[in-house]
């Protein structure tokens, strides 16, 4: 028995992510963009240096960023929710 293949669709999408970081004293502040082309989702997150800790930018940088990052995730989780539940087929009864 033979099996015929389906042609698979090949789908490409390209999302832009911008992180802009800039420090104001002891904070480290981080604008994130993320553009899927469908929907634009923005975070904004700090970190703030401890004025015991030596002055490292880049760990500010990174936590920063992370909790940005991390916020943007949780909005495309909750989006994707919102998204598959609006598009669930009708309930036969």
């Amino acid at each position: 028995m033979s099996e015929t293949a389906t042609p698979r669709l090949l789908h490409t999408k390209r999302w832009s992510l911008r992180l802009d970081i800039y420090e104001e004293g002891d904070v480290t502040k981080v604008h994130a963009v993320l553009d899927t082309g469908d929907n634009v989702l923005e975070s904004r997150s700090d970190a703030h240096r401890n004025p015991n800790d030596p002055m490292v930018p880049e760990i500010g940088d990174e936590y920063a960023a992370g909790r940005a990052l991390v916020d943007l995730g949780y909005q495309l989780l909750r989006a994707g929710m919102v998204d598959a539940a609006a598009n669930e087929p009708p309930a036969h009864g």
